[in-house]
């Protein structure tokens, strides 16, 4: 009997146990159920669990449009950690190819100009094709915005109306034109011999340097090389003149990735630069210059407005 007593008290010890497990096992599987529908109970989030490192310049510019980056990918459930002011091209790239940094923001025609310093390319779709061709193993770009960065020929709004100018080519025919700039415009391919050569516009030179702007705006000059991003455009009402013959280096926006980045978040970058116009780049720099206002709240109201946030 004490043997049996035994066995059955075994028996009974070993259905006990097996119980126990498959009521965990049951809990465990409640608790997973519960923890993959959370992001959709929350907004349905749909990003990677992998950090997106997101780095910028030290440039208040390329800063707002990093933090744009970075707000659009956390609402898209992406988690980002943010590195900005890091420097200049020369800390950004070996930042992306040590993998310090999986995404910056970047311009293409400088971009070009850093990786092949021999190109001949200017206009907005040759640029962005060498770009793409001049990049070593590892690194990669995603689509690039309408928004530039670049020099370009600008006059007032009073001076566009007078000679209905839209296109440096509509400079032709206007006399006695005064170009402002700093110094070095005047031997630069695209200072006053280029004007010359490539659209048959014929210029004198001022070396205006920083009161570039205030010599435009007052009479002292007519045409002045002013950086297409630039908050004056908007503030001193200025207009900038189309260069359909790409006089100037094409330098549009361009989300810049190393292999790491991942492949899911590509769409979500890709549709920031789709609403990233020239217009809209130099308003977003008003807000910083002008406005004073935040990086944080620029990024979130330029998402909201256009429908990414």
């Amino acid at each position: 009997m004490s043997a049996l007593r035994t066995s059955l008290v075994g028996a009974r010890l070993a259905l006990a146990a097996t119980a126990l497990t498959v009521t965990a096992l049951a809990l465990t599987g409640c608790g997973s159920s519960s923890s993959l529908e959370q992001p959709a109970a929350t907004g349905g989030a749909t990003g990677s669990s992998e950090t997106i490192t997101i780095g910028s310049q030290a440039y208040y510019s390329n800063e707002i449009i990093a933090e744009i980056y970075a707000q659009a990918l956390e609402g898209a459930g992406f988690t980002v950690d943010r590195k900005f002011n890091i420097g200049q091209r020369d800390a950004i790239v070996p930042s992306l190819q040590n993998g310090t940094i999986s995404l910056t923001p970047e311009y293409t025609g400088n971009l070009l100009q850093y990786f092949d310093k021999s190109t001949t390319a200017t206009t907005t779709e040759d640029v962005y094709a060498a770009l793409k061709k001049a990049l070593p193993e590892g690194l990669s770009v995603l689509d690039q915005a309408s928004a530039t960065d670049q020099d370009s020929y600008n006059v007032t709004a009073a001076f566009a109306a007078q000679h209905n100018l839209k296109s440096i080519a509509d400079l032709a025919n206007v006399p006695n034109l005064v170009l402002g700039g700093a110094p070095e415009l005047e031997q630069r391919p695209y200072g006053p011999t280029g004007l010359k050569d490539i659209y048959g516009v014929t210029v004198s030179f001022s070396a205006t340097a920083d009161t570039t702007v205030d010599e435009l705006v007052a009479g002292g000059i007519q045409l002045a090389d002013v950086y297409s991003a630039d908050p004056s455009i908007k503030t001193k009402n200025l207009v900038t003149l189309e260069d359909p013959k790409g006089l100037f280096l094409a330098s549009h926006v361009v989300p810049l990735v190393n292999s790491s980045f991942p492949a899911d978040a590509a769409d979500v970058i890709n549709a920031v630069d789709a609403k990233l116009t020239p217009e809209g780049l130099i308003a977003l720099n008003v807000e910083s210059k002008v406005d004073q206002k935040s990086t944080k709240d620029i990024a979130a109201s330029w998402l909201k407005a256009n429908g990414l946030g």
